[in-house]
């Protein structure tokens, strides 16, 4: 029986008066796979921010495996959630494997070297990520979906329970869209990771994902299962838009249709 993992409620941020999260209450359970979809500019970045501590809320609480989440130091917070950023145009000067040992860092010491154990969690995120021909490779040289998946490679070489990823499939071309998902699924059967994915393509959210919850003007305004989203007039509330679905092929789950524009 799974247990609540993350317990947010009332969760409330704002930023020079303008609030982007409103009194907002979210439970993701342990092993859960979420979603989280909704509108731009509605604080799905912002909250996931908060869940790492990188953003401090202004009232509510957050409780991190029964725990008050600013109670962690931020090193013992990384030991157990693992964060992958959006790519970006960033300059990395070095190799995959450098990249990856770097991600051990919580559980180093200043003056600690590196260590077999390190070697052996890098090997083996290489491994369930299937990028070891990358790790040799400088990071600069890498396309936008190798580099993703390095960092989904680095996350899981960290080492903890989650994995949280903002857009991990932003600007990529569907192949390599299909295997970031292919790879995150793979992670979580396995390895029974909770995954908290912050996304646009509500397909794939629909597809690869067990919940989702929608997020719009800094409230959750629908947490379930992600079969569900498709029922009722959900997704037109949430993007004031009509949506066709259609029964995908390879499952029970329906999917939106592409709109033809006549």
């Amino acid at each position: 029986m799974t247990s609540p993992l993350f317990d947010i409620k009332n969760l409330s941020y704002s930023v020079d008066g303008k609030d982007i999260l409103k009194s907002l209450s979210l439970i993701v359970m342990t092993s859960d796979f979420l979603s989280i979809i909704g509108p731009n500019g509605g604080g799905k970045t912002t909250l996931i921010k908060c869940l790492i501590q990188i953003n401090k809320a202004n009232s509510g609480s957050i409780l991190f495996d029964n725990l008050h989440v600013e109670k962690f130091r931020q090193k013992d917070l990384a030991k157990r959630i693992s964060y992958v950023p959006q790519v970006t145009e960033t300059t990395f000067p070095f190799t995959a494997k450098e990249f990856l040992l770097l991600a051990r860092y919580p559980h180093l010491s200043r003056f600690t070297s590196t260590r077999m154990e390190d070697l052996e969690a890098v090997a083996e995120a290489f491994k369930t990520t299937e990028t070891t021909e990358l790790a040799d490779r400088e990071m600069n040289t890498l396309s936008g979906g190798e580099k993703q998946m390095v960092f989904i490679a680095a996350a899981l070489a960290q080492g903890g329970d989650v994995i949280i990823l903002d857009e991990p499939a932003t600007f990529l071309d569907p192949k390599h869209e299909h295997n970031i998902y292919q790879i995150l699924k793979k992670i979580h059967n396995q390895s029974n990771k909770t995954i908290i994915s912050v996304t646009h393509n509500i397909n794939s959210a629909i597809l690869y994902s067990d919940k989702i919850a929608i997020l719009k003007d800094g409230e959750i305004t629908f947490s379930g299962k992600s079969s569900e989203i498709t029922k009722g007039n959900i997704l037109e509330k949430t993007y004031n838009k009509k949506f066709t679905f259609i029964k995908h092929p390879d499952c029970d789950k329906k999917i939106i249709l592409p709109e033809v524009i006549k």
